[in-house]
């Protein structure tokens, strides 16, 4: 349904997160198994204009391959001058309805197919395809309880608050005030790996981090890894994506180097692990495995980062293909200390990456 949703985006339907989460809230009450049921809690929470209908009809059929159901349309939503000229037979204006209609339609598909490509394997106009759908992904953050109590309408009730209101009316109390935990952003660091053999997939995770930091800048940390770390959480901090892939690249200096991940881990560790950003996170490993060096100081970093962070991800792009398996040296030792082991290979599998990161 959230991929239904970035299809009306871009079929023109402004369909906001609030609008969203209404939709979702809907179906949640539905038989999201019924075509008719989606199709109308869709088009009643995400459509917010009378021009909206007509696009919301075309993305519909396109996304979900199956006929919309079509309600009459009122005739104060048309505009008189149109009425008055429109031939009786339909003319012109239905074969521009049909060729808008096709068009959104075509443009649904193709995102569709799209989000499934190996984005190793694209042309350069696919690729900034794919960039315009990067612009629209929102990776949600995990939560974590916070130490400190905010005021609620349930909970425990709040001893202090609670005596203060009752002094105020009199002595007497006539409410009980509540007071609960609220849960706060858990931090998340992204490494990426940027060696030569990570060049085709390079581009896509740092646009993905870029996603991650645009959405919580406060709580997210990004370095490549390579045979050297790097931090590029500043040059991310961008609003411009484009922009901030070229600051990212300017900083780097071992882009399509070799790959030394147990010296580069370690080095993570030491210098900023250890002092905080690694302890209760989130911790995305982006790399294929393949270790320049020995196995054994990957294997022991990886089990240091295991008992610092809260989870830890791997994300190798090779695993989305058919008949993967991890049988790098680096795999092999990385994978015991590993949480999550998931392919980074398309936009699905990064929308896909985005729910493990909030789910852990």
């Amino acid at each position: 349904m959230l991929g239904f949703a970035r299809t009306l985006r871009h079929a023109g339907v402004p369909a906001s997160p609030d609008r969203v989460e209404a939709m979702l809230a809907a179906l949640g009450a539905l038989d999201v198994l019924n075509p008719t049921a989606v199709y109308w809690a869709g088009r009643l929470t995400l459509c917010g204009d009378p021009d909206d209908l007509v696009r919301y009809d075309a993305a519909f059929a396109a996304y979900f391959a199956g006929e919309a159901p079509r309600a009459a349309r009122p005739t104060a939503s048309v505009p008189p001058q149109l009425a008055v000229s429109a031939p009786l037979d339909g003319g012109s204006g239905e074969s521009e309805a049909d060729a808008e209609t096709e068009e959104l339609a075509t443009r649904a598909s193709a995102d569709e197919v799209l989000r499934h490509r190996d984005v190793a394997g694209l042309t350069a106009a696919e690729r900034e395809h794919l960039r315009r759908l990067f612009t629209l992904l929102v990776p949600a953050a995990p939560m974590r309880p916070s130490r400190r109590r905010r005021p609620s309408a349930l909970g425990a009730v709040h001893p202090a608050r609670t005596v203060r209101r009752a002094l105020r009316d009199g002595g007497e109390v006539t409410r009980l005030l509540h007071r609960r935990r609220a849960p706060r952003p858990r931090g998340v660091v992204l490494l990426i790996d940027v060696s030569g053999s990570m060049t085709p997939y390079a581009d896509a995770l740092l646009r993905f981090a870029h996603a991650a930091v645009r959405a919580r800048p406060a709580s997210t940390e990004v370095f490549t890894i390579g045979t050297r770390l790097t931090r590029v959480t500043p040059q991310l901090r961008l609003r411009d994506p484009d922009a901030a892939l070229i600051a990212s690249g300017s900083a780097i200096p071992d882009w399509s180097g070799g790959t030394r991940l147990g010296e580069v881990l370690k080095a993570f560790l030491d210098r900023w692990g250890q002092r905080g950003t690694a302890r209760g996170a989130v911790v995305v490993v982006c790399s294929d495995g393949w270790e320049r060096g020995g196995t054994e100081l990957l294997a022991e970093q990886m089990t240091r980062l295991r008992r610092l962070a809260h989870s830890v991800v791997w994300v190798n792009p090779h695993k989305g293909r058919a008949g993967y398996e991890p049988l790098t040296g680096g795999m092999q030792a990385a994978l015991p200390s590993i949480d999550h082991f998931v392919s980074g290979h398309s936009m699905a599998a990064f929308e896909e990456l985005s729910g493990v990161i909030q789910r852990a």
